[in-house]
């Protein structure tokens, strides 16, 4: 598909307008792993994926992560250009978790449009509304959600999202995604396994009660 597919304000710009985000826009493929965007001294740009999964974390002083947010197949990321947001004065790390391939639209070209254009300027206002109530709706879990309630919810959303109940995921990256200690993510997950609602193994957990870690993680 092209990039006019991905963007719902893109028939609201004027063919010139259309024509012009068309050429800046640079279309990217990469690996797993890859880092893209690292805080606020970096300023990839606006990215928009065509297909894939992206990570949006940040990291203590001591080097603990915790997600931020994941993003997925038509999804925006707009905090890779946060350079032209002036206000956002906190830095956000965004690496690829799968492969992913997306379009890079420049930083400086999308603050000219948006200056320009009140769809584009809307659009973003909404997108940014959207992300702040996803990182508002993490620090609620962290602050009245029980460790257990929030591992619970995050293997039973990881399992959904991999479509399968045998997670390949390491105690270790279990507690990034968390902002955890990987001791804190074993200790609870042999936990689990006590009562039957894990198995595991090195390198792996399966999900073996689905239905108790739902009523645990209260979704």
């Amino acid at each position: 598909m092209e990039l006019c597919h991905y963007l719902p304000f893109f028939q609201a710009l004027p063919p010139a307008e259309q024509s012009a985000l068309s050429h800046a826009a640079v279309r990217r493929r990469v690996p797993q792993g890859t880092l893209l965007h690292n805080g606020s001294a970096d300023c990839l740009g606006l990215l928009v994926i065509e297909l894939g999964q992206l990570r949006a974390y940040m990291t203590s002083d001591e080097g603990r992560e915790i997600t931020l947010y994941r993003l997925f197949d038509r999804d925006i990321c707009l905090f890779s250009a946060s350079c032209m947001l002036s206000s956002i004065q906190f830095d956000i790390i965004i690496c690829a978790e799968k492969e992913t391939a997306f379009w890079m639209i420049p930083a400086d070209f999308y603050k000219r449009l948006m200056e320009r254009s009140v769809a584009v300027s809307n659009y973003t206002n909404q997108l940014m509304a959207s992300r702040f109530t996803e990182v508002m709706w993490l620090v609620e879990q962290i602050l009245w959600k029980s460790f257990d309630q929030r591992l619970a919810r995050f293997l039973v959303e990881e399992s959904a999202l991999e479509q399968t109940s045998l997670l390949i995921m390491t105690h270790e990256k279990i507690a990034a995604h968390l902002g955890t200690a990987r001791e804190v993510v074993t200790r609870m997950l042999k936990y689990f396994q006590s009562e039957g609602m894990v198995r595991l193994t090195r390198g792996a957990i399966e999900l073996l009660d689905l239905k108790r870690l739902e009523i645990l993680a209260q979704i």
